[in-house]
């Protein structure tokens, strides 16, 4: 083992093991560990657990000179480095798995992992579409139920949403104890139901890309045009409020009135891509509802001035960042 973590007190946050010392692997590192978790990162390689140190004490230096990481020393001396599997998940209460993707190799990692780990440690694959339940094909029973994926997004220490993605054969209680862990260092847990591939951050990545990539073949503005349509203008709403309260906040009368207005244009627009995903009466009396429970309609103004009071504290750093961009 390359170094040991500091003893944490009794009543410190579970250990946790992190199987794959790569940039992601590196990152989770600093999730945990700034929350007080220790934390054991493994790699068969001695090149990548070198590389891995380095990269651990920068981002840490980098982080807390924004007052994200607190000591920068403390947060790193709970992080130890080591080629010894077994060692790694001995105490671990989650293994993250951060292999390259590649279903077989992240099920034979889970599988020998398991052999070391508690039996209720928890396996949860960082994999960016592949479904839990493939990773879990053929594996004991007994390690099946615990394996999920836990998809972050890039870098979760400091987007800190993260897709818990149980597969059919996943125990409740295991996708419980991984929401829990991950709220517990600060990352903000999104249960994602019927494990689709890619899940939700990149099935709505990709519906943007793609269609990114058909207004360019179509010469409708150059990749940099569509970029700062991006840039300048849904990333700065979608930095603080996602597509469902866009529309609802855009529309006097709220999803119901924006559904009725724009509907149609959409239709057309997906029509024009070959998609035929209406949105039906049931399904924007569905969306409405969950917003109305979020949201009532008479508090419509008061989001609505929260919203734009919001975009003019960031625009100064949004500026800010622009005039810095090479």
């Amino acid at each position: 083992m390359t170094g040991t973590p500091s003893a944490p007190p009794p009543d410190a946050p579970a250990p946790v093991a992190v199987a794959g010392a790569g940039s992601i692997g590196v990152a989770f590192a600093i999730v945990f560990a700034r929350a007080g978790h220790t934390v054991r990162v493994w790699d068969p390689f001695p090149a990548s657990l070198e590389r891995a140190r380095g990269e651990l004490a920068d981002r840490l230096e980098r982080l807390a000179a924004h007052g994200l990481a607190g000591d920068p020393a403390a947060t790193g001396a709970r992080v130890a480095f080591t080629d010894d599997l077994a060692e790694a998940v001995a105490e671990a209460a989650l293994v993250q798995e951060c292999a390259p993707e590649r279903a077989d190799v992240k099920r034979d990692l889970i599988l020998r992992a398991a052999r070391s780990a508690p039996q209720r440690a928890v396996f949860a694959s960082s994999s960016s579409a592949i479904r839990p339940g493939l990773l879990a094909e053929g594996l004991p029973g007994t390690v099946r139920e615990r394996v999920l994926v836990g998809h972050p997004g890039n870098p979760p220490y400091l987007i800190p949403v993260i897709e818990v993605v149980p597969s059919p054969a996943t125990a409740g209680w295991a996708a419980e104890r991984a929401r829990a862990l991950y709220a517990g260092a600060g990352l903000r847990p999104v249960t994602v139901r019927h494990e689709p591939e890619g899940f939700v951050f990149n099935r709505l990545q990709g519906a943007v890309l793609r269609e990114a990539y058909c207004l360019l073949r179509d010469g409708v503005a150059t990749a940099d045009e569509i970029d700062e349509v991006v840039r300048s203008g849904l990333g700065r709403r979608w930095s603080l409020i996602g597509p469902f309260e866009t529309a609802d906040l855009n529309s006097r009368g709220g999803l119901a009135a924006h559904a009725r207005t724009m509907g149609p244009a959409y239709a057309r627009m997906g029509a024009e891509r070959g998609q035929d995903d209406p949105w039906t009466e049931d399904l924007v009396s569905d969306a409405v509802a969950q917003r109305r429970a979020l949201l009532p309609l008479e508090r419509w103004e008061e989001r609505v001035r929260w919203r734009d009071e919001r975009l003019m504290r960031l625009t100064p750093l949004w500026e800010e960042g622009r005039d810095g961009a090479s």
